[in-house]
């Protein structure tokens, strides 16, 4: 993929291009843009890239106004210091937000997203209006969360509410349990979509297999080396999930809040 940076820090632009090397020795990087200015002029005389990494405030203004006046049809994934969970309402739209220092690992995850967005030939859609508002509300946006799933059951399509979920399970395919019992299959999203998808004061990703609701934990007890192991309420009392040494300290600042 052929990619454009816009951003005026160049420190921070070359930690970026390393670190899109490492993770995508394919990619290549066109241009560094360090202004609204000079961005304008580039997209006004040559073609779209696979994908733009923009910080948002630059020297000479805000970078929405490049995508304002150049309506590109490639992923957009945009570098900001503001609030992360303002960005996470953005990212139930399918456009990544970056926090800085940019961690590899949101990298890695951005750089797939616009893989799958350029495999499918989908657009990647743009709410300038809103983003444009959480700036001017120093990233104060709302944040939106997921309030229902289509499930598969049974040959048929079936919404299911997120407040009636008790846990997410990766085996092989992602099923979805209710708090009624009932079991589904969710569609082509990953864990790690529906992660994103989720209000991070109600639902916790506790390992790679699950993500489970606050309604639905029962208890939590320590192990060895400092792991911890949940246990979930009727009717999942037999289900017991364990957390990690390296996890278990925010899980326990997760289960206060």
């Amino acid at each position: 993929m052929k990619a454009i940076i816009i951003e005026d820090e160049k420190l921070v632009a070359k930690e970026l291009i390393m670190k899109i090397e490492e993770i995508d020795a394919e990619m290549k990087v066109l241009e560094i843009l360090p202004s609204v200015k000079t961005a304008l002029n580039w997209f006004a005389n040559n073609a779209e890239p696979d994908v733009v990494f923009a910080d948002i405030q630059l020297a000479d203004g805000v970078s929405f106004e490049i995508f304002e006046k150049f309506k590109l049809t490639c992923p957009i994934i945009f570098i900001t210091s503001y609030n992360e969970y303002a960005i996470k309402a953005f990212k139930v739209n399918g456009i990544d937000y970056l926090l800085k220092p940019v961690e590899p690992e949101d990298l890695e995850k951005a750089i797939e997203k616009a893989k799958k967005i350029n495999k499918n030939l989908s657009k990647a859609p743009v709410d300038l209006n809103r983003l444009v508002e959480m700036l001017q509300n120093g990233g104060t946006a709302k944040p939106i969360y997921k309030e229902h799933f289509l499930c598969n059951h049974r040959n048929a399509w079936v919404p299911i509410k997120t407040t009636d979920i008790a846990y997410f399970n990766y085996e092989s395919i992602i099923f979805l349990f209710t708090k009624n019992n009932e079991k589904y299959t969710i569609g082509d999203d990953t864990l790690d979509d529906i992660e994103e998808m989720l209000d991070p004061d109600k639902f916790y990703r506790v390992n790679r297999q699950y993500i489970v609701s606050i309604d639905a934990i029962n208890k939590v007890w320590g192990l060895e080396n400092s792991k911890l192991m949940v246990k979930l309420k009727e009717p999942y009392q037999t289900i017991e999930i364990d957390i990690s040494r390296q996890k278990a300290p925010i899980f326990k600042k997760w289960l206060e809040k």
